[in-house]
């Protein structure tokens, strides 16, 4: 194909059919998680009505199930360029996280040093800042709230070698949209022998990752953000893995991925997973014309087209946010925050609304079909130090690869009509 048919793409999620009074609905709520497309919903169906089992048994749907799982870890692979041994699976990020911050905590001494940023969601903040109950020292990376990038001049300074034990960062925030130089972070945590931690949650709708490339020791994201079930995953380096020692059953078995991967899990969770990667995969194999240029060289099969598909996406929607940004600046009492334009970033738009709080905006949006985010997105210590806390934080847009300019075109109308409202 020469273009992005994002027609095609709309015909793929039923959600997408309903209407508010009579408006279609627009879902610009990506950032909090991306609506579903037909071929997953099956697959999870599809689980659950013929495959429905636990692991390990002798029988069909014992065998279907540890067949499910295996493809699961094997996709998970493709998305994030690694082998499907260094790919586990748990309830969500946050908790995946809060696993990880106690398997690295125990190899801590009181006085060692744990670095996250200012910028963060607090699912990557929070796990590291309760290890400081073990008298571990915690180190925040700030940001410059005029441009919602970090002080990079401040990482480098503090992650000290001898010191510093954990450098966690987000990959993209999900607030603004700002994307991180997270091989820069690695780097700097490498050369400190020190482990990184990269969030991905954000950031694993709007690019290709390749966690050999980022030369991070663990990276997490969550499924829902990219078209599949609440189901979380961890990339966790083989050579990381048998550093540390996780928290699990005198039975399990301490091979990865499954050293990681505690209680019975969701399969019908991790075959939507799947087929939510071949979505992506689908979409790569449709646009590959588009981006054939970006490709890396020596890609192929599912990884080839998982990556991409998610640079078809990124070449379609960058624009749209462009233009949008653009459209929202001119509206009297429109401000947008996030990096500079040319910066790296998302497809995330984040504004306030003179006049409005955040919430209030937001329903009056969504009364019209609309659907925004407002709040601090649990990325709490960013909003607080822009002082928008006590104006109900932030109104979030997010694109995905079905939003379309006619729905953005709703979505400015509809702004510059609170904005008059307001004077």
């Amino acid at each position: 194909m020469t273009h992005y048919d994002v027609a095609y793409v709309r015909s793929q999620f039923p959600a997408l059919k309903r209407t508010i009074d009579g408006r279609p609905a627009a879902y610009l709520d990506g950032p909090g998680g991306t609506q579903t497309p037909r071929r997953v919903l099956d697959a999870v169906r599809e689980y659950l009505a013929d495959h429905n089992a636990n692991l390990g048994g002798r029988f069909a749907t014992s065998e279907e199930t540890d067949a499910t799982i295996a493809e699961a870890h094997s996709a998970g692979a493709d998305l994030l360029g690694c082998e499907p041994a260094e790919v586990s699976f748990g309830a969500n990020m946050t908790t995946l996280t809060y696993f990880l911050a106690e398997a690295l905590g125990r190899r801590l001494k009181p006085g060692d040093e744990v670095v996250i940023t200012a910028l963060d969601h607090e699912a990557n903040r929070s796990p590291w800042l309760r290890l400081a109950e073990r008298g571990v020292v915690v180190r925040e990376v700030p940001v410059d709230l005029a441009t919602c990038t970090l002080d990079w001049t401040a990482f480098d300074t503090l992650v000290q070698p001898g010191h510093t034990k954990v450098v966690a960062v987000g990959y993209a925030s999900n607030a603004v949209g700002t994307v991180n130089d997270v091989a820069r972070a690695a780097a700097l945590a490498r050369a400190a022998g020190a482990w990184s931690v990269v969030d991905a949650v954000h950031y694993a709708l709007h690019g290709p990752i390749d966690v050999r490339a980022l030369g991070c020791d663990f990276l997490l994201c969550s499924a829902y953000k990219f078209f599949g079930p609440h189901v979380g995953l961890m990339y966790a380096r083989r050579e990381a893995t048998a550093q540390v020692e996780p928290l699990r059953l005198a039975t399990q078995t301490a091979e990865p991925p499954y050293i990681w991967e505690t209680g019975t899990l969701n399969f019908e969770g991790m075959a939507g997973t799947t087929a939510a990667i071949d979505f992506i995969a689908d979409l790569g194999d449709r646009n590959v014309a588009l981006v054939e240029d970006r490709l890396p060289a020596g890609l192929k099969g599912r990884r080839r087209a998982v990556v991409a598909g998610m640079l078809a996406g990124e070449v379609y929607e960058q624009p749209l946010a462009t233009w949008l940004r653009e459209q929202l600046a001119g509206i009297p009492g429109v401000k947008i925050y996030g990096p500079p334009e040319g910066s790296p970033r998302t497809s995330t738009v984040s504004f306030t609304l003179e006049g409005f709080l955040a919430g209030e905006a937001a329903r009056a949006l969504g009364d019209r079909g609309l659907f925004v985010w407002d709040g601090d997105f649990y990325a709490a210590s960013l909003v607080r130090l822009l002082g928008l806390a006590e104006r109900g934080g932030l109104i979030r847009v997010g694109l995905a690869p079905y939003t379309t300019q006619g729905e953005l075109e709703r979505l400015v109308t509809a702004v510059g009509d609170l904005s008059r409202s307001a004077r």
